[in-house]
């Protein structure tokens, strides 16, 4: 089965910039759009962003403005620019992949930690 592997998490000075990436291990073509949530511990996860096959994007309305998801050249790629970081954008942040008629994938999460 392919699994998603998430990269780019760390310590970041609030109002910095970060980018996330996300990469799938192989080709599943049953996927047809991939997302970014985040959860802090103890809360549920939250909806980021979503990114079809097809380009079209939505944002929870939280993030819009601040939050970018973009597709990479590989098949299965995605990322999540973010600038302004708050401390409250501390969580991990998880790569999600849609797939038609199966369930979804999830990567194992990379945790963002952002200091005031």
């Amino acid at each position: 089965q392919v699994q998603l592997v998430e990269s780019g998490g760390g310590l970041v000075q609030a109002g910095r910039f970060l980018k996330l990436s996300c990469a799938a291990s192989g080709l599943d073509s049953s996927i047809n759009a991939m997302g970014w949530y985040r959860q802090v511990p103890g809360k549920q996860r939250e909806f980021l962003a979503r990114i079809t096959d097809g380009g079209s994007t939505n944002y929870a309305d939280s993030v819009k403005g601040r939050f970018t998801i973009s597709r990479g050249v590989a098949k299965h790629t995605v990322y999540l620019e973010v600038n302004s970081l708050k401390p409250e954008d501390t969580a991990i942040y998880y790569c999600n992949a849609q797939r038609s008629s199966a369930m979804d994938l999830w990567g194992k999460g990379t945790l963002v930690t952002v200091s005031s």
